[in-house]
């Protein structure tokens, strides 16, 4: 058994045990694919599940306390969603890190997909929870989510077919060979043929000097095609950083056949990066977030968040996909709480939603369903201890990713760029996602713009 002291100069002892437990923090990452989120949870595949196990068999925790976390006194910086990954996270708790060697005994009892940096010896009294006092997130956003025309939702389509047409798939994803339920036609029988099309569906380089914009352009290492197990593509930076997204709008001919001509020269330019980041602004400070989670009532204090900045400056080309970074940074975050600022946030840049409607979804009388992006872009970058560092620089190891820098950003190429990247480019989901933003299924995006909660079914994404 383990035995507690309120000194903060002594450790606890393991009765029985060889070494002596010591309080440390470990710092680790994963990509989150194939888990049901980091929190333990019975009977679903966890990473803090997969990381119980590995500090059983790394000899860390002794047989007699095995799975009973609590009396090992552990604790999580953070809990993330089923799906979503984590380049800093960091776990606390008393555990025998001796003989040397801790961190390689650890790694060998975990699947490649969950690696170790290392750990810190911090105070008796440590909790990477409450001592956790920010934490910053990443969602890998497509650049082609931001274009109202590209995936454009059912309505939209007809709409611009006119009356009488039947839209029948999108073209970009049917250049995946996928179907989109309930969003297509009839796929049965004989009668419905993709037209075999020569279309370009790269990413063009620009070089009028008319488009040239300051988006920092981020050069990832040429190195992570071989990282990978998947083959992506580096980009380096571009001396014209402003692209042109060549899209496709769907037209039908006589045959039921998808025709496509190019319509939309969409970029990530100066102009679209200052609405795009001032949307985002408006999440910052302390508002009342229960519209952007669930479970969680306007009158519960929980629902009280702080944001400290949300920014989306830096664009990098994965495999020839460009992706925005948008960087969250705040104290704490509620379940799903990311994933629909940023739902919102795209819709309301394919001018599905007013801006207003993020003030609106604040007020605590009103509730309303915020649209929520898909898991597989987020990933934890970061937990900081600001305030435990400085309180103790002078007697304990700082908690941070500095010391691991190099190997975390290797990790996140190899395994969560990778997987972000792979998984869009084979299943779309991003794309499927942005069908589905439409009044129909997320008739809130409509309120306050034609009278107090009034739901008109209108079509959305407009051409801007």
């Amino acid at each position: 058994m383990l035995t507690t002291t309120t000194d903060e100069e002594t450790d606890m002892s393991c009765g029985g045990g060889v070494t002596e437990p010591q309080k440390v923090a470990i710092i680790f990452a994963f990509c989150g694919v194939g888990y049901q989120g980091m929190q333990k949870n019975p009977g679903a595949k966890t990473i803090e599940g997969e990381l119980e196990e590995a500090l059983f068999h790394a000899g860390a925790v002794p047989e007699s306390i095995r799975g009973k976390p609590k009396l090992y006194d552990f604790a999580r910086s953070a809990r993330t969603d089923k799906g979503v990954s984590a380049v800093g996270q960091v776990v606390s708790g008393r555990f025998n890190v001796d003989p040397p060697g801790f961190v390689d005994r650890l790694n060998s009892n975990l699947p490649n997909q969950i690696r170790i940096f290392g750990y810190k010896h911090v105070t008796p009294s440590f909790s990477s929870k409450k001592f956790c006092d920010r934490r910053r997130y990443v969602y890998l956003l497509p650049v082609f989510a931001l274009d109202p025309i590209s995936h454009r939702d059912r309505e939209t389509v007809m709409a611009s077919l006119g009356p009488g047409e039947e839209y029948v798939k999108c073209f970009e994803c049917s250049e995946r060979g996928r179907k989109i339920p309930g969003l297509v036609g009839n796929w049965k029988g004989t009668n419905f043929v993709t037209k075999s099309l020569d279309f370009q569906s790269d990413i063009l380089s620009n070089n009028s000097s008319a488009l040239r914009t300051d988006v920092k352009i981020e050069a990832l290492s040429s190195n992570l095609a071989s990282l990978s197990s998947v083959d992506v593509e580096v980009g380096s930076i571009q001396e014209d950083s402003c692209k042109l997204n060549t899209n496709s709008t769907e037209k039908i001919n006589g045959e039921g056949n998808v025709m496509a001509e190019t319509k939309s020269k969409f970029c990530y330019g100066e102009k679209e990066k200052e609405r795009f980041n001032r949307i985002l602004s408006c999440y910052v400070g302390s508002y009342n977030f229960h519209n952007f989670t669930t479970r969680t009532k306007a009158d519960d204090p929980a629902a009280n968040r702080q944001i400290i900045s949300f920014t989306a400056n830096t664009v990098i080309n994965l495999d020839g996909i460009d992706f925005i970074k948008c960087e969250v940074l705040g104290k704490s975050f509620m379940l799903h709480q990311i994933r629909k600022m940023m739902g919102l946030a795209v819709a309301i840049m394919r001018n599905c939603a007013s801006e207003s409607l993020i003030q609106t979804a604040f007020s605590k009388d009103v509730n309303i369903t915020v649209p929520m992006a898909p898991e597989v872009g987020l990933y934890l970058d970061e937990c900081f201890f600001t305030s435990y560092n400085k309180k103790f620089e002078d007697s304990h190891e700082e908690v941070s990713m500095e010391a691991y820098k190099e190997e975390a950003e290797a990790f996140k190429l190899k395994h969560i760029y990778s997987h972000i990247c792979a998984t869009e480019r084979k299943y779309g989901n991003m794309a499927l996602w942005l069908h589905s933003l439409n009044y129909r299924n997320y008739p809130d995006l409509n309120f306050g713009s034609h009278g107090h909660n009034n739901r008109v079914q209108i079509s959305c994404s407009e051409e801007s």
